[in-house]
């Protein structure tokens, strides 16, 4: 293993996080990058190894030593997180805009250096029908980015990463000048 992806690994495994997570190494995808380390995460989860009705990411950092010209650099960090909402909030045009800033925010905050971002922010709104009528209307906030880190010290950019999964989840941000749109979750109608 190169000694790059071995110190990235390192401060992966040394990031503060949340105490309201619990974050897991999983397998990593093979035919992304020649190396990979990837985690989950939940919050609050009713058992340990299954989604959370709070929210759930993913957070994979991949090194290509041949440094893609996409990448701009050896590595790149994929990153995923999901959290169910009010139908309300769902509803909101904003929405994806906010989910999008509080990534950026949570990363800036903790120094994290990086290039190349991008991604998508999608809200999700549900009506069940038939069988599934009892559910009634639902909404759920997805965000998928990735990002060229600038250093080799992957902490700060899964301590943002994990501060975004909570602040989804409705959690007070940990980041000062950062509001929520609303902590309040529901059942679907």
């Amino acid at each position: 293993m190169p000694e790059e992806f071995s110190a990235a690994i390192a401060a992966v495994r040394a990031a503060k996080l949340r105490d309201e997570l619990v974050v897991e190494e999983i397998p990593a995808p093979a035919k992304l990058a020649p190396h990979a380390l990837a985690l989950a995460a939940n919050v609050h989860p009713n058992a340990h190894g299954s989604d959370s009705e709070l929210g759930t990411g993913r957070f994979i950092v991949l090194y290509d030593p041949s440094e893609p010209s996409s990448w701009g650099g050896p590595f790149r960090i994929v990153c995923f997180a999901q959290a169910p909402l009010e139908t309300e909030i769902g509803l909101d045009p904003f929405l994806t805009d906010v989910a999008w800033s509080w990534l950026v925010d949570a990363l800036n905050a903790r120094g994290a250096s990086y290039t190349a971002a991008s991604g998508t922010a999608t809200r999700i709104l549900s009506t069940g029908f038939g069988e599934l009528a009892d559910q009634g209307d639902g909404a759920q906030i997805e965000l998928r980015a990735s990002w060229s880190p600038l250093e080799s010290t992957m902490a700060a950019h899964v301590e943002g990463w994990a501060e975004l999964l909570c602040m989804l989840a409705g959690l007070p941000p940990t980041t000062e000048g950062v509001t929520l749109l609303s902590a309040h979750r529901t059942a679907r109608d």
